[in-house]
């Protein structure tokens, strides 16, 4: 085995009071593809740090290979007074030729002056910098925040081509799952390590979490309550996803066929304060803005889109590609220069752009949730005791007297959601909301989302959470072209494939000899597959329901560790088996809907 290249031993960080990190331990060997995950607030950011040399722990020891090179990117770029952009690419040690290389890959000005630049441009011109300096170990904190969709596949290709290795903090799954062979878990101050990709993480992590929760109930709490408060619901919610998953194909299923006829109204009437079964309809809109040199930038030229009750509609496209002017069109804050656009009845939109200037550092989390005094906050029309709605959101009872300037950047936007969240709407306008993120965040947002009976409109660079969230995906070129595809993020893609194919065999026909038929159901054998599972899903839920009756008597462990141990095996497999079902099931279904034309 060889040597490693950097090495934490017992690593311990006290901030006042507080043991942030105590005794976490990692190694970082040639080649190693590792992610850094922990909920916000947990010291990620900080054993970073740590590992770059950049600040002392309070105890423990560093190794670092005499000779090795490390490159690290911070959440906020400190261009330290750089007159241009290549002048601050270089001052790492790049040589020039290769920081202007990656700038122009980044389609940023090597002469254009920092001062200038915006958040996803400065993210790239710091990006340009630890990529060209070459190093042998890449520490990258939260390098796909303000990216657009272009950029974060850039940098998915240039990581998976980098020789070194390399730790990632990010929110962003899909770019987890694509880089990450190992997972370094950040959990009460400790760290576990799985030597696998980004996609076991979930199962792993809960499996942990479920035979401490048994261990904790048995040994009277020998474990902190800060496990359970920290851990509480996200193995509920994950499990609910499945079932949101076929909610969320029927609701996708049903856009298409909006988008497919416009103008076609079949929903059913909602209970409580609905908007009309009508949204946004707009019609051959065009916006364009003009430029300071006399050119003229368009933003959206004649797109046309019908919008109905409950749909959750995401727009895309690369950074200044008019998603936020569209998103403004659209909810009546902006007036096309062309088409028109007519809102529904009984609208109350909510607007989430995550935005903190609108908390006060010195207010508490009570005050912020109560600002007419008491102890209530109205949660869309019903009373809530203040600390039962922080608990929602992730927050311990003792930190609703915290100030809001206590809380990380992640439990700021936290706040913010479970405030606007709050407020009574039928219309949820989110602008980027998942920037700044953790996972738990975003696994408690796609819930809320889930569960919101109004309209969402959503402007997003995560995949994943698209993938998770939206019915209807609204992707922007940045010249003028904008196209609904119904589905997630996914979707969009295949479907935007499968148009360029088509284009491509319009243009060249195949000789009619060679013409064959398109299938119009599904195969024998996928039908038989699709009756299987059908079969089989409500046989493993009693299983699994069964094996979980087993596991509530709190005496097992004791009288029978071995017992408890298959038992808990046998459920993980169970549980494993479902999941893998209801994926294929899903993926059958919507085979068999396409071939049959929805």
């Amino acid at each position: 085995m060889a040597a490693p290249l950097l090495a934490l031993r017992d690593i311990r960080v006290v901030f006042a009071d507080q043991v942030l990190i105590a005794g976490a331990s990692f190694a970082l060997a040639p080649g190693d593809r590792l992610c850094l995950v922990g909920r916000n607030g947990s010291g990620k950011s900080t054993l970073l740090r740590i590992a770059a040399g950049l600040v002392d722990p309070d105890g423990g020891e560093i190794f670092r290979q005499p000779g090795t090179r490390i490159a690290y990117l911070e959440q906020m770029p400190d261009f330290g007074g750089a007159r241009t952009v290549i002048d601050y690419a270089t001052a790492g040690g790049a040589e020039a030729h290769k920081a202007a290389a990656a700038l122009d890959e980044l389609k940023l000005s090597p002469s254009a002056g920092p001062a200038t630049l915006s958040g996803g441009e400065g993210r790239k011109a710091a990006l340009a910098r630890v990529l060209a300096e070459e190093p042998d170990i890449l520490l990258l904190d939260e390098p796909t925040n303000h990216l657009d969709l272009p950029s974060i596949e850039w940098l998915e290709e240039r990581l998976s081509q980098f020789r070194g290795a390399f730790v990632l903090i990010s929110h962003d799954r899909a770019f987890l799952r694509r880089l990450a062979a190992g997972c370094l878990w950040l959990d009460r101050g400790a760290i576990r390590r799985l030597d696998k990709g980004f996609a076991e993480f979930d199962a792993w992590s809960e499996q942990i979490v479920a035979e401490e929760e048994v261990t904790a109930r048995k040994l009277e709490r020998l474990i902190e309550q800060e496990t359970q408060w920290s851990r509480e619901g996200i193995s509920a919610r994950r499990t609910r996803n499945q079932g949101r998953l076929r909610r969320l194909h029927s609701l996708r299923a049903e856009r298409a066929g909006q988008i497919g006829q416009a103008g076609r109204i079949d929903l059913v009437a909602e209970s409580g304060q609905a908007s009309g079964s009508l949204v946004v309809e707009a019609k051959n809109i065009t916006k364009i803005w003009p430029q300071p040199d006399g050119s003229e930038r368009v933003a959206v030229r004649d797109f046309s889109t019908r919008i109905m009750r409950g749909d959750k509609v995401g727009l895309i496209g690369p950074n200044g590609a008019g998603k936020t002017t569209l998103l403004r069109i659209l909810t009546g804050t902006l007036a096309p220069d062309s088409g028109s656009v007519r809102l529904g009845t009984n609208l109350t939109p909510v607007y989430v752009d995550q935005s903190r200037s609108s908390l006060d550092p010195e207010a508490t989390l009570w005050q912020t949730l109560c600002e007419g005094g008491g102890d209530q906050v109205l949660v869309r029309g019903q009373p809530r005791h203040v600390v039962s709605y922080l608990k929602d959101f992730l927050f311990r009872e003792s930190q609703a007297r915290q100030p809001v300037k206590a809380l990380s950047g992640g439990e700021q936007c936290r706040l913010l959601l479970a405030r606007a969240l709050a407020k009574p709407s039928n219309l949820l306008i989110l602008d980027e909301p998942t920037n700044d993120l953790d996972m738990d965040t975003l696994d408690l947002l796609q819930e809320v989302l889930a569960d919101y009976d109004g309209t969402v409109l959503l402007v997003s660079h995560d995949r994943d959470f698209l993938d998770r969230v939206v019915t209807s995906v609204v992707a922007l070129d940045g010249e003028g072209t904008a196209v609904e595809y119904p589905g997630g993020y996914s979707d969009y893609l295949r479907q935007r494939k499968q148009a360029a194919a088509a284009t491509r065999s319009a243009a060249s026909p195949a000789p009619k000899t060679e013409r064959a038929r398109t299938p119009t159901k599904l195969s024998y054998k996928d039908t038989r597959a699709l009756e299987e599972l059908q079969a089989r899903m409500p046989e493993l839920a009693r299983d699994i329901a069964a094996i979980e009756k087993k596991l509530a008597d709190p005496d097992l462990y004791a009288r029978d560790p071995d017992l408890f141990h298959k038992t808990m095996t046998r459920h993980d497999a169970l549980k494993a088996e479902l999941a893998e079902a209801e994926e294929r099931w899903l993926e059958l279904e919507m085979k068999r809907e396409e071939l049959s034309g929805g």
